[in-house]
């Protein structure tokens, strides 16, 4: 057995059965390649789902790490945090102005975020039974109780229930069940500027603003949920810019601080005055070497251009997936901003072997929603890579549509012929 097959005999020993992992033990990164335990290198687009944004080894991000960690790498937050503060301004003058709470990942950001708009109807509406949210169809906002009840899926929510009351979904990009659905019980409406384990759907300029008008109307706060779309992976720092719509509360966590978990809930003045201290806390959330390390990544993408790089490379991806659509019927809809792109297939069974047989080629991409292939690559990704990609892609398809031709013709009168 190669040493490999020893570690991943070992992961399948000592580990819980909650993820579904490929026989594969990654060690090493370089830039947009991922390196296994024999050895073989893998084209990444997948940025371990949105988070790594700088690629793997980045020397900046690796000295920011070294640097902070000579310094102090944890203190409590009994204390204010120099890079936490700097951190902080970072994001106010970026992404949104206003106050930020800081912890360890998204849901735990979405879990701050639910709490406060129900303390905020309590507190500043005086209205304590406005305690209804409003989500939406193939929704994912995190795994932890309040989180996973405003999670579309059923597969995520029934296995723990009962979960939290109070969720109504909505049609997603549905303006007409929307304005249905909504009531003066809501006290938020919790939506993603595009969906992304939901199959990479925007939301449309019609329907964001609704959302928008609705919750003006009844003091209700609309809540935009940034984890996957913000730090730039749309060519914005936020998703939700591209709209000229402005929440009261965001979240943000997956690529924060590049691979160091961090995740961050940011809302208005008017929204922090809800919560007093003591009410909500954390202990690692916001420490001072996730906060240096997130400084550095800003930096970064502000240095290297990064957020135009990701328009153009994304530009070309999304064209030449179109092309490719144009070439191959399996492919029903392409779709995204930036570098979170999507190509859906016309089955489950097709995007599940598109997905494996990537692997194969050393190319490693997701496959979400059952039939949407999901591209979310590091920000430094090159045309070359996408050029790769869809050849690969290209080899793929026509091999099934050919493989399926043949199949075809074997049959005669409803019989297979040897």
């Amino acid at each position: 057995m190669s040493q490999q097959d020893d570690l991943v005999a070992m992961g399948r020993r000592l580990l819980m059965n909650n993820n579904r992992q490929a026989p594969i033990v990654m060690v090493r990164g370089e830039g947009c390649a991922l390196f296994d335990a024999d050895g073989r290198r893998y084209l990444d687009m997948t940025a371990g789902v949105a988070v790594s944004i700088l690629g793997h080894g980045h020397p900046g991000l690796a000295d920011a790490i070294a640097a902070q960690a000579r310094r102090l790498v944890h203190v409590s937050n009994l204390y204010y945090i120099q890079a936490q503060l700097e951190f902080a301004e970072a994001l106010s003058r970026r992404a949104f102005h206003g106050r930020a709470f800081f912890c360890n990942s998204g849901t735990e950001a979405n879990e701050a975020a639910l709490k406060l708009a129900r303390r905020y109807q309590a507190v500043a509406k005086k209205q304590p039974e406005r305690t209804e949210f409003v989500s939406f169809e193939n929704s994912f906002h995190g795994r932890t109780f309040g989180s996973v009840s405003a999670t579309y899926k059923a597969k995520y929510r029934e296995p723990f229930g009962p979960v939290v009351p109070g969720v109504e979904f909505v049609r997603f990009n549905d303006v007409a069940d929307l304005r249905a659905k909504f009531s003066d019980e809501v006290c938020a409406i919790l939506v993603e500027s595009i969906q992304g384990e939901g199959g990479i759907r925007p939301l449309s300029q019609e329907f964001f603003a609704a959302a928008r008008e609705l919750t003006e109307s009844t003091g209700a706060l609309l809540v935009v949920d940034e984890i996957q779309a913000g730090m730039g992976r749309t060519g914005k720092w936020c998703g939700y810019q591209h709209y000229g719509i402005r929440p009261d509360i965001t979240t943000l966590a997956k690529p924060l601080a590049g691979g160091i978990p961090l995740g961050a809930m940011l809302c208005t003045e008017e929204v922090a005055k809800a919560i007093h201290p003591g009410m909500h806390g954390t202990t690692f959330g916001g420490g001072p070497l996730a906060c240096a390390v997130a400084i550095a990544v800003i930096d970064t993408i502000e240095r290297e251009g990064l957020l135009a790089h990701v328009v153009e490379v994304g530009d070309y991806f999304q064209g030449k997936l179109q092309e490719l659509a144009k070439k191959h019927e399996a492919i029903v809809d392409v779709r995204g901003k930036g570098l979170m792109l999507a190509a859906e297939l016309d089955s489950a069974d097709l995007a599940k072997l598109t997905g494996q047989e990537m692997l194969k080629r050393k190319i490693l991409i997701n496959v979400t929603s059952d039939t949407v292939l999901r591209f979310l690559p590091p920000f430094i990704l090159q045309k070359e890579h996408v050029d790769q990609a869809i050849a690969a892609l290209d080899e793929i398809f026509t091999e099934h549509a050919n493989s399926t031709a043949v199949g075809n013709t074997r049959e005669v009168g409803g019989q297979v012929r040897g």
